[in-house]
């Protein structure tokens, strides 16, 4: 049959409209599995799964469970069975994680893995895999946790927790630390928090995955306020409208450091809002880290950036001061004057000084009263004195001398050798431990912590407090050195002598143009956390004393036997709290909006406070 005149002998091109459904792979179409561990703690390298539990769904059905109890292969401790109720005796015919592993990757097998505080769930999974010798597969992954923080608000709910999330969204199962429970709970919060996507726009897996990994549109647009900086180490300061630092940093290379915070790895919303503000940014590179280290800690206690969270107010650490009176107390001051009689510290907060005062007067009987004592004029007793915790020199039955003898435990305590003043307290808390007082065996021993390492930084910031003069050198990995002139504790010339370079006549022109400190010599020249810094850095291996006016020396005996000690305390702490999460877990102000089909980016959205509420909450 002859076809008509102007016809193509070959099949038409055919055209179609795509849909949203031809974009990305749809949710609705995701095989999920939650998944949610229970272990004997907080870190892989050190603790093993004692249960899984995981449920799997699609499209917002539940297609199968997973649970099983697992052998840890050591004893349950007994505060991680009070925790989640499963003891020893129950995992004792359990199998072993090898066993257990095959089964449930079958189980998740193609599906996306979900869990709340997804790195510490996948992270124990992931470290099993590879003591097990077992291939991790690329599971994608979602942290419902992170998904909180983007979509809640502060109105909603105070934190993202999974117990405070689940009332939130009425789950049909409660969260009870045990594992197929808490997954139960978990896909209820998926699903809650799935559909506050809708009006996002956000309808398949890679925009769920973008929202959570994108970059600001206020950063991105800012980028160009990182190209002049250069690389090496440094200090960087983020200048606002005015000229006014908004936030100092350090970094061993200035560039990729600044540079971070225009890219995705940056999710903090404080950091977001402070780029927003940003206009430029300062880059002042430094010889060495330590001269870096301490350049950003003069920057922030000078300028007090509203963006830095530490270090803005080095004048209010505190001290306790025995008074330089004839019947001395305790007191608890900011200000340091070594003629003005002994002092302990510095403690961070006013709650560490309390704890340290409260172990003294635990271990000597110093009067606990304010006022100032006479030496003629006699008072009555107070009820210290009735209970043998005051030898009541204010009557006068304790002469100024016996007394005397009392306060000199305490300043050869801060001064060198603290065994009279700590061994009562070790021995009470032993007591209190075998007849069973053992809260209070804890207060008694957390307070001798305290005050133990008082003791240890007193005297370890004494030791450079009283040097006129040192020199100290490092390698710096080119054949040359890092060099840093030290005077009373303040880093006062930092440079670095090339290979090839004399050290002492680089050395002779840093001195010609170091600072010289002010004040009485047995002071500290610098805060104590710029003192700390050198320290630390004189303390590393491979540094050299250089040069040294003066001595350079730890009383003894100090403080070192008691490190195990506070090793054990440090243990101590950690087991009572071995599932501490560091990541902020708060929500944001306002959450960010999504124009339909545009991307999912984080855009400026005015929070209750006027604060810009952009990005992911972070760690701290």
């Amino acid at each position: 049959m002859a076809l008509p005149s102007g016809h193509r002998t070959q099949e038409e091109p055919r055209f179609h409209q795509a849909t949203i459904d031809d974009l990305g792979t749809q949710l609705a179409g995701v095989t999920f599995v939650v998944v949610d561990l229970e272990t004997t703690g907080g870190s892989p390298k050190d603790s093993a799964i004692t249960e899984i539990g995981a449920v799997k769904v699609r499209g917002g059905q539940v297609l199968g469970e997973f649970q099983t109890l697992v052998d840890p292969g050591h004893e349950i401790p007994p505060y991680i069975s009070v925790l989640t109720g499963i003891t020893s005796m129950m995992v004792a015919a359990a199998p072993r994680i090898d066993a257990v592993l095959p089964a449930f990757l079958e189980f998740a097998r193609g599906a996306v893995l979900v869990a709340h505080n997804a790195p510490f769930d996948l992270g124990f999974l992931k470290a099993a895999c590879e003591e097990s010798g077992v291939l991790w597969p690329a599971f994608a992954s979602v942290d419902t946790a992170v998904l909180a923080r983007r979509l809640l608000t502060r109105d909603e709910v105070p934190n993202c927790k999974l117990a405070t999330l689940a009332p939130y969204f009425s789950t049909s199962t409660q969260p009870c630390h045990r594992a197929l429970d808490d997954a139960r709970a978990t896909v209820d919060v998926l699903h809650g928090l799935f559909e506050r996507l809708g009006p996002l726009g956000i309808t398949s897996l890679e925009e769920l995955t973008g929202l959570t990994r994108q970059v600001d549109p206020q950063r991105r647009r800012k980028r160009h306020l990182a190209e002049h900086v250069p690389s090496g180490p440094g200090v960087y300061v983020f200048r606002g409208p005015g000229d006014e630092p908004l936030y100092v940093g350090t970094s061993g290379d200035l560039r990729s450091r600044v540079r971070s915070y225009f890219s995705a790895g940056e999710q903090r919303s404080r950091m977001t809002e402070m780029i927003t503000l940003a206009e430029r940014i300062e880059a002042l590179p430094c010889a060495h880290d330590l001269e870096a280290a301490v350049r950003e800690l003069r920057l922030i206690a000078e300028h007090k950036p509203r963006y830095n969270r530490r270090s803005r107010f080095p004048e209010r650490a505190l001290w306790v001061r025995l008074t330089d009176e004839p019947f001395p107390r305790l007191s608890v001051v900011r200000r340091v004057r070594p003629a003005a009689g002994a002092f302990l510290g510095p403690f961070p907060d006013r709650r560490a000084a309390d704890a340290a005062v409260a172990a003294v007067h635990e271990s000597l009987p110093l009067r606990q009263c304010t006022s100032r004592l006479s030496l003629t004029v006699l008072g009555s007793a107070c009820a210290l004195a009735g209970m043998g915790r005051c030898g009541a020199p204010c009557t006068g039955d304790q002469t100024r001398e016996e007394y005397a003898s009392i306060a000199a435990v305490f300043r050869a305590a801060v001064e060198s050798d603290p065994r009279d003043l700590v061994a009562p307290l070790l021995h009470r808390v032993e007591r209190l431990a075998e007849e069973g007082r053992y809260e209070e065996a804890a207060v008694l021993r957390d307070r001798v912590a305290v005050l133990v390492r008082a003791v240890r930084r007193r005297q370890r910031l004494e030791s450079l407090a009283t040097v006129p003069e040192l020199v100290l050198a490092r390698p710096d990995g080119a054949g040359g050195w890092q060099l840093a002139v030290v005077r009373r504790g303040r880093l006062v010339a930092a440079g670095v002598a090339e290979r090839g370079r004399s050290v002492r006549g680089h050395l002779a022109d840093l001195r010609a143009t170091a600072e010289t400190p002010t004040g009485p010599d047995d002071e500290l020249a610098a805060s104590v956390d710029e003192t700390e810094l050198v320290l630390r850095w004189m303390e590393k291996p491979g540094t050299r004393l250089v040069d040294l006016t003066g001595t350079l020396a730890s009383r003894t005996p100090g403080t070192g036997g008691y490190s195990g000690f506070l090793a054990q305390v440090d243990a101590g702490r950690a087991d009572r709290d071995p599932f501490a999460d560091t990541r902020s877990l708060s929500t944001r102000s306002q959450p960010d909006r999504v124009t339909p089909g545009a991307p999912a980016t984080g855009g400026r959205t005015p929070g209750r406070r006027g604060r810009v509420a952009t990005g992911l909450a972070s760690r701290a």
